[in-house]
Formats: structure tokens, sequence, C-alpha cells
């Protein structure tokens, strides 16, 4: 992860900004009070949407389950009954 101190991160704001989206790399700010990590809106989103879906009971192993399983066992849509228009 990339690091860089406050000061340097406020000078550089917005060209941080821009590799951080592109790049989908978090960025480590360094201050005297704390820390921060600055991440692309793309990456919060993904991220809380993980921890939402995995708040659930089961959830991890069923997505575990479903990568696992061969595409030839999953059913055809028809199958399922389900209108999709």
């Amino acid at each position: 992860m990339k690091v860089v101190n406050v000061t340097n991160a406020r000078s550089n704001l917005y060209n941080l900004i821009d590799q951080t989206i592109a790049s989908s790399e978090p960025l480590q700010i360094i201050g005297k009070r704390g820390n921060a990590i600055l991440l692309s809106e793309e990456d919060w989103k993904s991220i809380q949407e993980s921890l939402y879906l995995l708040s659930f009971p089961g959830m991890k192993e069923s997505i575990i389950e479903g990568i696992n399983t061969p595409v030839e066992a999953c059913e055809d849509v028809e199958s399922l009954g389900w209108d999709l228009n």
C-alpha cells in the first residue's frame, strides 16, 4: 500500500484521488493526529457489499458452494419458471 504524509496528500489531493481511482489501490495517509485510508468510491461500495452479504449466516458457505458447482450441474433458467421479461 502506498503511503503519503498528510502535507503531501493535501498538496497533491486531486492527483492522489485520480491515482487511487485508476489503480484501485488504497492510499494510507499518515498524520500527527492519526492515519487514514483513501479508497475509490467503487472499492468502498464493493467492501460494503461484501460485508453486508457475509453478515448473513451461511452466505459464505453458499457462495463457496456456488463457485465450486460446475455449470453443467446448475438448473437452466427455463426449468426454474422465472419470468425474466
